[in-house]
């Protein structure tokens, strides 16, 4: 399977790609300038030069034009990108990793798009493809660190079923990431503002922090036959979990 990243030179598109990459999927990074793309992927190949990455570089169209996508612009470019690749991405499952966030002072604060979400947004833009919402709360500088695993839970929505699924495969073939699914794309509003806490108790505690759900039974293939209740917990751990 090809996985295009669209805007994948920035951190948390470069990080995803090299963690992909990693597993052994073939990776396209996208850009709307193609020799920035080629920069990005020159420098993951230097920065890893023991490990066997599949990477290679092009514009947005080529990333859009992979199996499967990954929307990783900055939030507020995110449906402008995914319009222009529209064609490309008719029928195929989009991954939006965009939190709408703004910083006022020392708080971060969610921002509502006209969707509700950057997930919603992208799939008004681009009614053809299968949004899902996946990798919100991932921290990029983590994520790109292949010599660590990261321990995270990995909210999943959308209003696609197999795309659902599709993810879910992805996600639980990064060691140490459990994919969650959980429910319809209009999950991914507060999933999306989330990010903003993660980022405040960062700031506050001067860590990382990485979200686990309490409750769940250890194989997801079925439930336990007194579901306990769920609960977040957020651990402060060595390797610097958090959100991006």
């Amino acid at each position: 399977m090809k996985i295009g990243i669209l805007g994948g030179t920035g951190p948390a598109g470069s990080a995803l790609a090299a963690r992909l990459a990693d597993i052994g999927y073939d990776v396209v990074i996208g850009s709307r300038s193609e020799e920035r793309a080629k920069e990005k992927v020159d420098e993951l190949l230097e920065q890893w030069p023991g490990r066997t990455l599949a990477i290679e570089a092009g514009d947005n169209a080529a990333a859009a034009s992979a199996d499967v996508v990954v929307v990783a612009t900055p939030w507020d470019g995110a449906t402008q990108t995914a319009a222009t690749v529209r064609e490309q991405l008719a029928g195929k499952v989009v991954i939006s990793m965009a939190n709408a966030l703004t910083r006022i002072g020392k708080e971060f604060q969610p921002l509502v798009p006209p969707r509700g979400s950057v997930a919603a947004s992208i799939q008004a833009v681009v009614p053809d493809c299968k949004v899902v919402g996946a990798f919100h709360h991932v921290p990029a500088k983590e994520l790109g660190d292949l010599d660590h695993p990261i321990e995270t839970d990995v909210l999943i929505c959308s209003d696609h079923e197999e795309a659902t699924a599709l993810t879910i495969d992805i996600v639980q073939a990064i060691p140490n990431m459990r994919p969650l699914d959980a429910g319809e794309l209009s999950q991914s509003t507060p999933i999306e503002s989330f990010t903003s806490v993660l980022l405040q108790l960062n700031v506050r505690y001067k860590t990382r922090v990485a979200v686990k759900f309490n409750g769940l039974p250890d194989s997801l293939t079925g439930l336990p036959k007194k579901p306990p209740r769920a609960s977040v917990a957020v651990d402060r751990d060595g390797q610097g979990n958090g959100a991006t």
